[in-house]
């Protein structure tokens, strides 16, 4: 069986993320605002300003997230060391997944259902494996998807004599976060007792979702059952039919006269053994082969298992959060700027719905992409930062950029206040 897949792919739902890079955003921006050679230099400094304010917050994050994370990474290799004070309180499981679930969240990612989970567990997997998986080792499981689109592959079966073509859902970007139970019974050096594993991957069909968890198990389906046994149970009896037939008869009439069923006497002579030793080693041989198969084609289904999960795999454990913050700031810089620069292109203050429709139709038209912006959230960074007053009630207007380079400056200089609380203490002093 071979395939091939039609990347063409059509987004299911208006996207959540922006899925364009940040500086792509800012150059876009700079020619819809018709900016001059001066304008231009103060919107790429002002974007600057705003997205290395944005880094700074998410570094605080960053922090958190490893000391959140540090007691539960099952591939930590630094050493503990005990706490002096008893006042501080250790990092728990529920302070990582809510302040993971935080970032996903400004990197607009969706959790994924438990009724998505369950119809991706029935479904039959695009690779034609049949895969199980043990939730019981697990204390906690959750999944998160972004980009999601409708996807075509064309199967080849019958080795190219039929092509059948499957529509299927993707996931550009899927993350799964897995507590394990702290009473493992099964010996996996892969899954230690009571640690959380975080895992990212990319372009996950959402029919084979099971195959992104640590204990997922290879099974064979209906269908390889029968293309194995069917021939091994005709092989068996051509085996036995041709090669024991005549010494299985024989055989019979020995146990016969021993049982007492007859009273005729039989004879085994040394070529009627030698003839029911061959029979027997040819059916052990026929055997064997088809249990050399069963296995051979068994590791042919774990190598397609292994090989789509070394190119889907993108990050593991700590690593997934440092890319997902990543992400996140990104997302949220986008954001802010989009906003910004829409309503400073604009005469008049805006409602935030004329703003929103405004720039997700500007992504519809210009780019070509469906995007379901988030305009509250950007507005409130908006706000956050003084990029934005409000005139009327939900109607909002851009300072300027020479205003919101100034304020930005301001903030910027403000972050660590000691010098220039050093230089007012001073000038009191010499007062």
């Amino acid at each position: 069986m071979s395939s091939s897949i039609d990347l063409s792919a059509s987004a299911a739902a208006p996207l959540r993320f922006i899925p364009f890079r940040r500086q792509d955003i800012v150059d876009r921006l700079q020619e819809e605002l018709h900016l001059s050679t001066g304008g231009a230099s103060e919107f790429q400094q002002l974007a600057k300003l705003l997205n290395s304010l944005l880094h700074f917050e998410f570094h605080q994050l960053l922090e958190d997230l490893k000391q959140a994370y540090a007691p539960l990474d099952p591939n930590a290799d630094t050493l503990t060391v005990e706490r002096a004070l008893s006042s501080i309180q250790p990092a728990t499981s529920s302070s990582l997944k809510s302040l993971l679930e935080k970032v996903l969240d400004k990197a607009n990612y969706e959790r994924v259902t438990q009724a998505d989970l369950e119809q991706a567990l029935e479904e039959s997997s695009l690779f034609k494996i049949r895969l199980q998986v043990d939730f019981e080792e697990f204390e906690e499981v959750l999944l998160f998807c972004r980009g999601e689109s409708q996807r075509q592959e064309t199967l080849s079966q019958w080795f190219g004599l039929k092509k059948k073509t499957l529509s299927f859902t993707n996931y550009d970007r899927v993350v799964v976060y897995l507590k394990l139970r702290d009473n493992l019974s099964k010996d996996n050096p892969y899954c230690t007792s009571g640690s959380t594993m975080l895992k990212l991957f990319q372009d996950v069909p959402k029919a084979d979702l099971e195959m992104l968890f640590p204990n997922t198990q290879v099974r064979m389906r209906l269908i390889d059952k029968l293309l194995i046994g069917v021939p091994a149970a005709v092989g068996g009896g051509v085996v036995i039919s041709t090669k024991l037939g005549g010494s299985l008869i024989l055989l019979a009439s020995v146990a016969g006269y021993w049982l007492g069923t007859h009273d005729t006497p039989v004879q085994m002579d040394k070529t009627a053994l030698l003839a029911l030793l061959a029979g027997f080693g040819a059916l052990g041989a026929h055997f064997w082969k088809q249990f050399n198969n069963f296995k051979n084609r068994k590791l042919r289904f774990i190598q397609t298992l292994t090989q789509n999960l070394y190119f889907k795999n993108l990050d593991n454990n700590a690593g997934v959060f440092h890319r997902l913050l990543d992400e996140a700031e990104e997302e949220e810089g986008k954001e802010a700027l989009l906003a910004y620069a829409f309503l400073l292109q604009s005469d008049r203050a805006l409602a935030l719905t004329d703003l929103d429709s405004y720039i997700e139709s500007w992504f519809e038209r210009q780019l070509g992409c469906r995007v379901d912006f988030e305009i509250d959230d950007a507005i409130q960074k908006l706000i956050r930062f003084g990029l934005v007053v409000e005139q009327n009630p939900q109607t909002y207007r851009a300072v300027s950029m020479a205003d919101g380079l100034r304020l930005l400056d301001e903030r910027w200089d403000n972050i660590f206040p000691y010098a220039n609380n050093h230089v007012q203490k001073s000038a009191d002093l010499n007062a």
